[in-house]
This record gives C-alpha cells, structure tokens and sequence, in this order.
C-alpha cells in the first residue's frame, strides 16, 4: 500500500490484508535496543482493551519479571468493535471485552487490573481535551515513569487522539512518553517514508516473553475468532493481522 487509510474496526478480508509478514521478515533493518534499566515505572495507555498486548505485551512481560511496577489504562472499552452484529451487542462487548483484558495482562505478570476511563469507542477525538484532563490527574511516578502510548500516527482516530491526549498529559507532568504501533504494520511497508524510523527502538522477545504475549492475545476471543457465520461478527484481528503482531520483537517511537 502506498499510504494509509483510516482503520475503524476491522481489517477487509475480502480487499486487502496489507503487507505481508513475510516482507516485514525480509527487512533487512534493526534499530537500537530499548534500554530498560532506566524505567522504575510503566504505564501503558491503551486505547480499546487488547491494544496494550498486542502493541507491547512481550515488554510488559519482560518489564513486570524485572520488578518493573507496569499498570494499564484503557481508554475506551471497546463496545464498538462489531457493528450491526446480530450476536453482541455494545452494551455485550463494553461487558465482555475489559474482561478479556484483564485476564490478559494477568498473563503477562501485571499484578493490577486495568484502569477503566470509559469513553466512548470511536470517538476518543471529541472528548480529546477531557482526557488529556484526566491522564494528567492521573499520571504519577517522578523520574523513570514511561508512559507508553499507541503511536500518534497510526491510523486509527481512537490511537491517534489517545496518543495526542498522552502526550499532552505527559508534557505537563514531565513524564517520558513512547509509543508503539499497531495498525501502522496493516498500512505501512518496509522504509516507508512516513514512519519515523529514525525514532524507533526495539524490543526483542525471548521463547518466555512470547509465550506470555501468544496467551496473553488468545484471551482476546471477540477480537480474534468470528462470533457467527454472520458477517458482521467476522473477526476484527484475522491470522494475517496477528502475525504482524506476533513477530519475535516489538518496535517503540521513542
């Protein structure tokens, strides 16, 4: 794909499935390692309930196994990841989906539930000053907090708010502030000049932090598996997509 469309719910299996894995794979290009020993504190923002372990589940793990303290806020609660299906509705998904993630981030070793704001899904850019409002009151920790945010730029109106809301809160606070993509692997390819590769890092994942992060992601069974035949239930994240998600390393924007 030359450039990027904004991603609402779910990819279009019938159209398009994006790059490939397998191009990803045969980059020849790797970025500096993320330096954890700095990080006391982590918190990660996420903007549905799934985005932090898809986006840095393996970090989490390896974060929360060095003592690192790492709590999750979800911003939204994800009720509008189905439109129209005749099997859950959003009032069935607000309910189920923040279940599924704390079941989640329980595998991955994180000792708190996350933290529910509860706005809506998919209009996290209306009530952006609001939640920039509540991350600062929020946000607490001194030297060696990161907070962690879905990138500024990656496609979805509901990351991209969250992420201009994060780092407003943070500018304030005087936290540091990462983001990670998710849906930039969908629309993006190798080099693509939008993507500031200058700024990234990487993490790379050990047999353990993948195996917490594939776990961790198989609770997720509204996002990853149909509801029905009907095909507004299909799944939001198809094999294609989480093999995007699922590589050996994750990439931070520092």
């Amino acid at each position: 794909m030359s450039g990027r469309d904004d991603i609402t719910h779910s990819f279009d299996t019938d159209s398009d499935s994006g790059t490939p894995e397998s191009e990803w794979r045969a980059w020849d290009r790797s970025f500096p390692s993320l330096d954890l020993t700095r990080c006391k504190k982590l918190i990660v923002v996420a903007p549905h309930p799934d985005d932090e372990v898809l986006g840095v589940g393996g970090l989490m793990f390896i974060a929360a196994a060095a003592g690192i303290e790492v709590s999750v806020v979800a911003v939204t609660d994800g009720g509008a990841s189905h439109p129209g299906s005749p099997t859950l509705s959003p009032a069935d998904l607000v309910c189920e989906r923040p279940r599924e993630s704390e079941r989640a981030v329980a595998r991955l070793g994180v000792r708190t539930a996350p933290t529910r704001l509860g706005f809506e899904d998919g209009a996290v850019a209306e009530h952006e000053d609001e939640l920039a409002h509540v991350l600062t009151d929020s946000m607490h920790g001194g030297p060696g907090t990161w907070c962690l945010t879905a990138w500024r730029g990656d496609g979805h109106p509901d990351h991209e708010a969250t992420a201009r809301a994060c780092i407003t809160a943070a500018s304030r606070t005087g936290i540091a502030i990462l983001e990670y993509p998710i849906w930039m692997w969908h629309w993006a390819y190798p080099d693509h000049p939008d993507i500031p590769w200058s700024r990234a890092f990487e993490v790379d994942l050990d047999a353990n932090a993948r195996k917490a992060k594939e776990a961790a992601v198989q609770e997720f069974q509204t996002q990853i598996a149909p509801l029905s035949e009907h095909p507004a239930d299909r799944a939001v994240l198809p094999p294609f997509a989480l093999e995007r998600l699922l590589r050996p390393c994750e990439v931070i924007f520092g």
